[in-house]
């Protein structure tokens, strides 16, 4: 393939590419360089950039602060959840609109559609009232129920089946006596797994790092999710900046280790994938 542009143009373009590499991945690294560091030397001036030795310290004061563990089982646990049952059920419901035909399809996708466009913050006070009246306020409940289907997550998986599944072999499947579900599980699922995958990330990502409805619906330190458990460190005065920067870093730690184990196999998919469209 003809290289495109001038040797000068593709070196301004390398150049351009490395800065926004390096300015994305510096708020990373200035929190690895808190998190071994004291809050004092956080401080300098010059600022310290270079690491240092009090990692074990600050992540003993992590520890001595918050129930860390706790906090990480009940992070993961609403994370799994919500994660499993939002795969199925936006799945499910996105092949369903993309190639069956029912009694009011098209209105109840346009509605569908209508709801994205809702302030999720709007509907806090509603939320809340609604879970208190079930008798769900400070369980895990609120935070894998009401989100278990969204509707972006239904129009993401409808776009994609429109394209990846070919009618003809719905036809075929129901030819063979497959019913609706033998259809999703046997056909649809193995034609969406890139979906699925981009879909899961993205579901998994924003339940781990959600911070404000735990905060609105959970009491109970012991049902703490991190993020909530993590904003406790902050105190009014005299914050210790290195033991917040230690705790986010440990918190953020599952997400990069959950991106590299599925990155290989979402990207393999996606591109497997591609040939469908």
């Amino acid at each position: 393939m003809k290289q495109m542009g001038t040797p000068l143009q593709r070196a301004i373009i390398h150049l351009l590419l490395l800065i926004g590499v390096l300015v994305s991945i510096f708020p990373f690294f200035w929190m690895i360089i808190m998190s071994t560091n004291s809050t004092s030397d956080i401080y300098r001036i010059p600022p310290k950039l270079t690491f240092g030795d009090q990692l074990l310290i600050n992540i003993g004061h992590v520890f001595q602060n918050i129930d860390f563990w706790q906090n990480f089982v009940n992070t993961l646990i609403i994370a799994v959840s919500l994660t499993v049952l939002t795969l199925f059920f936006c799945s499910i419901a996105g092949f369903t609109f993309a190639k069956f035909e029912f009694p009011g399809k098209k209105i109840l996708f346009t509605l569908l559609l209508g709801t994205l466009i809702l302030p999720s913050g709007g509907t806090l006070i509603a939320s809340f009232v609604i879970m208190a009246n079930l008798g769900w306020i400070n369980t895990f409940l609120p935070l894998i129920v009401p989100t278990m289907v969204t509707a972006f997550g239904i129009f993401w998986m409808r776009q994609y089946a429109l394209s990846a599944i070919p009618s003809e072999l719905i036809d075929a499947g129901k030819i063979d006596g497959c019913g609706h579900l033998r259809l999703y599980w046997s056909v649809a699922v193995p034609a969406l797994r890139p979906a699925l995958g981009w879909l899961g990330i993205l579901t998994f990502v924003g339940a781990w790092n959600n911070y404000l409805w735990p905060l609105i619906v959970l009491s109970s330190s012991k049902l703490y999710t991190l993020q909530v458990a993590l904003a406790t460190l902050n105190e009014n005065y005299n914050t210790d900046y290195s033991m917040v920067m230690t705790g986010t870093l440990l918190a953020t730690l599952p997400l990069i280790i959950v991106f590299f184990l599925g990155a290989r196999q979402f990207i393999d998919n996606l591109s497997a994938g591609a040939v469908k469209f």
